[in-house]
């Protein structure tokens, strides 16, 4: 036992403690030496790292994020993510293209060797320790690796062609363990969540480029051929460096924060900037308060990550922004991000919401005292012919319950606290951070704007530099209103019930309103209601606790209309009915608007929209026209168009038109069903026309994970075709027929990896029929792909006399209508050469194409050298009264976009070699889709 006059006790003594003020602070230390090779774009790095042990548990095994190896093959986490996004470029990347870290020793401060691998997601190392952590004690351990970075063409991290270079996650960091470790990969989400550490790096890089940096600079050492920067992060998460060959990076000292920072505005005046810079870093300390750093990092790449998404997106020249409000909305959303990113040490994995809230309630706000005419379309909304649209009325801050709107019309919204990498790129990038910030804005106009200024200073002051959770928001909050404020935590965070009001109904009194409220989806959070004179507000209320019908009373003060959420705070999901006339019956009827072009919702007006439209086909020629709808920028559950057109050729009206009512049942599961009515009419053949009516039911599943592109339908149909015949035309079949149909759907999308099946059945009064149709693409490792298809097809019944309605092997006869065909009777010509992939597939034109008892198909094709690939096809083919046929085709396939557009050159077939046969021209089949709306899909389907 030890004496107190025993030498070892005093060191036993200071032992205990250090280790008690290690437990205190749980502070990390990291010192990093590394070297930037240009020409190999590399880094070298030694690095010694003190891990402290700040838990209550002993610890037998590390982990450590290794970000940067996150690109160093196909099969990483941030590879998958990427696929989902349809992005395959780092899939196809060769080697050299790749990042990676090359690990060349890990050892413990006794120099003896640490056993370590990688996990499944290949950028976490685990690291088995020689000797258990006890509770309170630290380890040193000496990492030796090398860097190699990627081209910043996956991310913006890496380096580029002008010889910048973006160091982001570039070194290793400790994984946080909180009683369990919270191992998160590197999924293209800004998000690495790591231990603090107080860092001291050692930067070596070529004296050409120039340093940015969220560290402080304590340092820089000019050499002949090179330069190194000592660079200081005390409690920090990661070190950002950003090289440029030009100097971009301007210091700006202002009263409340030194920025550094390489945005700039070509039109927009140094002077200007600086005075700009100095205003934003006085809004940002006042309501959020003192930045504990030297230094804030405000770069160019930060803001290109999380870009003021809509009209600021658009070349500079013609955007419709004044230079300081563009330039000092740019500055603020960068500034926020940064200055949160570095000193709230959230969970930003799992709690992302908390930050995304006070960054865009803070941009709000700014917006309010700074801007508060702002408009959404900015000089555009003066502009003669589009200062009528209602979007051109939206004010700045208007944006906000719109673009959350977009997803939540479109059944894909997500709760505030779903993970983030669980939400689809919409929400993650726009829509869920819209919503946190209109929920602060939302929370404030119910208690009060100065509480929930206090509240999230207080908030901020209270747990910067500190572990921090939603729940430490939650209790700040409450703590600071007087009104309870449950509700927006428990429903308006934590579920995705959304918010639907109505006034169904009010009774006058002589000096009182009975106002009956009515919440149409039960989610419990209180409503606003406003009482208007001449377009002027005059009263304004509060009412919560309404779960279902409530008659609230209110004083009457000859308001003309009263209105639900008028000032829009809340993001309601219907505001059609949100509103009632006090002026009699007639007043509450809205007035019909017809408007050019699509617009946004405007409450008050039943919107009507006229728009040009143009169709071809050979028999029509171009047929423009005009198309009615009620259609409007966000998604609406009942809605109409109908486009009536003139065929120019024909010189007789054609067109289309149809109704549809689509209801959401729930997220996942059986998530919607559509009813539809249809109608078309259009020339088949010169002076013969179809037209067909087509109601319909459809049903659609979707799985929990709204980030997968795996769909299901099930979808019931009854085509009417009528057909106004040119007598000269000889047809074996009746003119009109009905057609039942039934088909179930079953795809996932994948970029890497597509498959997809139906089955379909027909009945009509001649003929009933099976078929069966499976497609399957790969992409593999090597960059080969694979596309398979099968199918099969069987009459069950067949009464006809033609070949109308059998299966065909390279062009159906689309008695259903349903595929565009640019001239679907043409025998010869350029449009006769036009394939759409369906039924038996093929590409060569074969005798006898047709099948009116059973076929059966193989379409099999595997690139060459990029979008250059062989195809063949196989298959039987069976007609009644004679024996199965062998068919079979081959020959080049260019695939310049799946699906999109196509051109295949037969080489040898049931024809023979087909490429030494005369008029081979008019043998090359394409593939082509001129389809405006699906080709905007190629483009958005990445965001939904």
């Amino acid at each position: 036992m030890l004496q107190r006059n025993d030498p070892d006790f005093l060191r036993y003594v200071v032992l205990i403690f250090l280790m008690g003020l290690f437990q205190g602070f749980g502070q990390h230390t990291n010192t990093i030496k590394a070297t930037l090779e240009e020409e190999s774009r590399e880094i070298n790095i030694q690095q010694e790292f003190t891990y402290q042990n700040s838990t209550q548990d002993t610890l037998h095994e590390l982990y450590f994020n290794d970000w940067a190896h996150a690109y160093s093959n196909k099969n990483t986490a941030l590879a998958k993510r990427f696929a989902e996004d349809f992005k395959k470029s780092l899939h196809l990347a060769k080697p050299e293209e790749r990042g990676s870290t090359q690990i060349f020793g890990m050892a413990d401060f006794e120099f003896r060797a640490l056993e370590w691998k990688r996990t499944k997601e290949k950028d976490l190392i685990n690291i088995r320790l020689n000797n258990p952590l006890p509770p309170g004690g630290a380890i040193k351990m000496y990492f030796t690796y090398t860097v190699k970075l990627p081209p910043n063409r996956y991310t913006p991290y890496g380096y580029d062609v002008r010889g910048d270079f973006y160091l982001k996650d570039w070194y290793l960091t400790p994984a946080v363990y909180d009683g369990s470790w919270q191992l998160y990969s590197n999924k293209n989400l800004e998000d690495l969540y790591t231990g603090n550490t107080n860092t001291n790096i050692s930067f070596t890089f070529p004296s050409s480029l120039n340093l940015g940096t969220n560290f402080n600079e304590v340092n820089i050492t000019q050499y002949p051929a090179k330069q190194v920067a000592s660079l200081r992060g005390e409690n920090r998460k990661s070190c950002d460096i950003i090289l440029n060959v030009q100097n971009k990076f301007v210091k700006h000292v202002t009263p409340y924060l030194i920025v550094v920072t390489d945005i700039q505005s070509a039109k927009y005046d140094e002077i200007s900037q600086g005075i700009s810079i100095n205003r934003i870093t006085q809004f940002i300390h006042e309501n959020l308060g003192d930045f504990p750093y030297e230094q804030l990092l405000v770069s160019e790449i930060d803001f290109d990550k999380n870009p003021l998404y809509g009209l600021n997106q658009l070349p500079s020249f013609i955007r419709p922004y004044e230079e300081q409000f563009q330039f000092e909305m740019k500055f603020l959303k960068t500034a926020l991000i940064s200055y949160l990113r570095e000193t709230l040490f959230l969970n930003p994995r799992k709690e992302q919401w908390v930050a995304d809230a006070i960054v865009n309630y803070l941009m709000i706000n700014y917006v309010d005292a700074y801007y508060p005419d702002q408009k959404l379309l900015g000089k555009l909304s003066s502009i003669w012919g589009v200062r009528n649209f209602n979007i051109a009325q939206m004010s700045f801050n208007d944006q906000y319950p719109f673009f959350y709107m977009l997803t939540a019309r479109k059944n894909l919204d997500q709760g505030l606290t779903t993970p983030n990498d669980s939400l689809i790129k919409f929400n993650q990038k726009i829509a869920n951070k819209y919503k946190a910030g209109l929920g602060l804005s939302y929370l404030a106009a119910y208690t009060s704007p100065e509480e929930i200024k206090a509240s999230v200073k207080e908030f901020y002051n209270t747990y910067k530099l500190q572990p921090v959770t939603p729940s430490d928001f939650e209790k700040t909050i409450e703590s600071n209103v007087a009104a309870d404020v449950s509700w927006f935590f428990k429903t308006f965070v934590n579920t995705e019930e959304r918010i639907d009001f109505k006034i169904k109904k009010v009774v006058k009194a002589e000096d009182s309103l009975r106002v009956i409220l009515k919440n149409k989806t039960g989610t419990n959070v209180p409503i606003s209601l406003f009482g208007l004179r001449n377009d002027s507000v005059i009263s304004k209320y509060w009412f919560s606790d309404i779960r279902e019908l409530d008659t609230v009373p209110i004083p009457n003060l000859a308001e003309d209309r009263l209105v639900l959420n008028y000032d829009q705070k809340i993001p309601e999901f219907n505001q059609r009915d949100n509103w009632k006339s006090l002026n009699g019956f007639l007043s509450s009827n809205k007035k019909l608007k017809l408007q050019f072009l699509k617009d946004s919702e405007n409450p008050y007006y039943n919107q009507i929209f006229y728009m040009p439209v143009a169709g071809f086909n050979v028999y029509d020629g171009i047929s423009p026209g005009l198309r009615l709808t009620n259609k409007t920028l966000i998604e609406r559950p009942f809605s109409f168009s109908f486009a009536p057109s003139f065929a120019l050729k024909e010189k007789a009206l054609v067109g289309f038109g149809g109704f549809n009512y689509r209801k959401y049942l729930s997220k996942s599961g059986l998530y919607v069903m559509n009813f539809s009515l249809n109608a078309s009419s259009f020339h088949f053949q010169t002076n013969s026309r179809y037209s067909t009516i087509t109601p319909s039911i459809g049903l659609g599943w979707r799985p929990d994970d709204l980030i997968s592109n795996e769909r299901k339908s099930l979808v019931f149909r009854h085509v009417n075709v009528l057909r106004d015949i040119d007598p000269s035309l000889d047809i074996e079949t009746d003119p009109d027929y009905s057609v039942f149909n039934v088909r179930y759907n079953h795809y996932q999308n994948g970029i890497i990896n597509y498959f997809s099946w139906f089955a379909d059945a027909q009945y009509s009064a001649n003929f009933s029929k099976l078929a069966l149709n499976f497609e399957y693409r790969k992409l593999f490792d090597n960059n080969r792909q694979l596309n398979l298809r099968f199918f099969a097809g069987k009459f069950l019944r067949n009464e006809t006399n033609s070949d109308f309605f059998s299966f065909a092997l390279d062009r159906p006869t689309d008695y259903l209508f349903d595929y565009n065909y640019l001239g679907r009777s043409e025998e010869s010509g350029i449009t006769s050469q036009q394939i759409i992939i369906a039924e038996g597939g093929f590409k060569s034109q074969l005798d006898n194409p047709f099948a009116n008892d059973w076929i059966i198909t193989t379409n099999a094709s595997f690139n060459l050298w990029r979008w250059i690939e062989l195809y063949g096809d196989l298959g039987y083919v069976k007609n009644q009264g004679f024996d199965t046929r062998f068919v079979y085709d081959s020959g080049v396939r260019l695939n310049l976009v799946t699906d999109y557009f196509e051109l295949y050159f037969p080489l040898y077939s049931n024809n023979g070699w087909e490429i030494s046969q005369p008029g081979y021209d008019e043998k090359i089949r394409f593939v082509v889709t001129i389809s405006p709306k699906t080709l905007i899909g190629l483009f958005t389907r990445k965001w939904f």
